[in-house]
């Protein structure tokens, strides 16, 4: 594909490593990560109007809500539609996504190409997290708060999968793997999308 603008969206629950692909997708492509989470975290250290909105839902793990995120983020896509983008962690509801659709109609250029679901056994996402928790001294991510987290994923984020894929722009891949085989295989199959698209 070269470096031709490309749009992504990584769809995983929380330690599935959409992270870790969205950034090496970044370089791969020469797209822009945007992350939800790292953009609301830099929010909340400068102890903006937004950051201090969301610090309380951060620190329990509950979804920020959609006027907040949307503000945030439109302006973002925005700055990077030309260049393409990597979404990690927006949308994460129907009523985000939707509201995402509605940006397309008014700016086709921030339109979604594909939709990456990274799939990950449970108990693997909680052990990942656990440890990460552990190794990066994130006191967001406590055992109590990683199960909210998964919880709320399948009752908020997880019907994203049908919704994208009636829309014909998922790509399913298996996230339980390591980190440059999941990689190869998010580009053999993105590359062979986007041509056939």
């Amino acid at each position: 594909m070269g470096k031709r603008p490309v749009r992504i969206l990584m769809l995983a629950p929380q330690g599935a490593g959409k992270g870790t692909q969205a950034a090496r997708l970044a370089a791969h492509y020469g797209i822009e990560h945007i992350s939800s989470g790292d953009l609301l975290r830099t929010e909340v250290e400068k102890g903006s109007d937004i950051g201090q909105a969301v610090r309380a839902y951060l620190e329990h793990g509950d979804l920020v809500p959609d006027d907040l995120i949307l503000q945030m983020m439109v302006r973002r896509l925005l700055r990077a539609a030309q260049t393409g983008f990597v979404l990690d962690g927006w949308p994460r509801t129907i009523h985000q996504a939707l509201a995402a659709d509605d940006l397309v109609t008014d700016m086709p250029e921030v339109g979604l190409q594909a939709v990456l679901n990274l799939v990950v056994p449970t108990e693997e996402l909680h052990r990942r997290l656990l440890a990460r928790a552990e190794k990066e001294g994130r006191t967001d991510d406590t055992g109590a708060v990683i199960q909210h987290r998964l919880d709320i994923y399948q009752r908020e984020t997880k019907p994203l999968v049908d919704y994208y894929r009636s829309q014909g722009i998922l790509l399913t891949i298996d996230g339980d793997q390591p980190p440059e085989v999941v990689t190869k295989d998010i580009v053999a199959a993105l590359d062979a999308f986007v041509r056939a698209g």
